[in-house]
């Protein structure tokens, strides 16, 4: 079976985003472990409207484009790290909306997430795991908050994400994680097609 395939997910699309210096950071890690693919997947890249479909593309199909772009994206990776900032205590309108315009191409695949601000994005990640329960989607408990004074730190440029150890290790946790998962996952879903295929032959 091929590695798992993981989407680093950059959940902020603002011109003025602080987004890429983590996602570089979390990219570079993720792409040293050696069970898996990674590819970063910019939110930029997808400008998909609110969400301003009849239904959920659980029952109907998407008519938009770039979501049904978005979804086949989404379909074709084996699981997730997101990189989210923190708005009024909740996670970005935009990667909601981008977990909104997916449903079954989320489905059984594991999930963590990389928060900066002011608590580290903990409230928001808090919310977002609760988001991807209902789309069945496997929360890893390990993850990273980059809290304001490391932030601040970092945003003008003061340190690098690399110099913080303690960053460093709960980064390196996260991926571990998400790469057991991933793999574990890969193999049920791919399982449960075959059984599929057989009771319908």
């Amino acid at each position: 079976m091929s590695k798992p395939k993981i989407g680093i997910i950059v959940g902020s699309t603002r011109a003025a985003r602080f987004a890429d210096k983590p996602t570089e950071w979390i990219a570079k890690i993720a792409k040293s472990h050696a069970d898996i693919e990674v590819e970063v997947v910019d939110l930029r890249d997808y400008p998909m409207p609110f969400f301003d479909e009849v239904a959920s593309s659980a029952w109907v199909p998407s008519q938009n484009e770039v979501a049904l772009r978005w979804q086949k994206k989404v379909q074709d990776l084996d699981g997730f790290i997101v990189v989210a900032a923190e708005y009024t205590h909740g996670p970005t309108a935009v990667l909601k909306n981008a977990l909104d315009y997916a449903v079954t191409e989320w489905n059984k695949k594991p999930v963590g997430f990389v928060g900066y601000g002011g608590v580290g994005a903990a409230r928001a990640i808090e919310q977002l795991r609760l988001n991807v329960i209902e789309q069945q989607m496997v929360p890893v408990k390990s993850a990273v908050h980059i809290t304001w004074g490391d932030y601040i730190a970092v945003k003008q440029d003061e340190k690098k994400l690399e110099e913080l150890e303690h960053l460093n290790q709960t980064a390196q946790a996260l991926v571990n994680d998400v790469a057991w998962w991933a793999k574990l996952l890969k193999k049920a879903r791919a399982d449960e097609a075959v059984a599929e295929e057989a009771k319908a032959a």
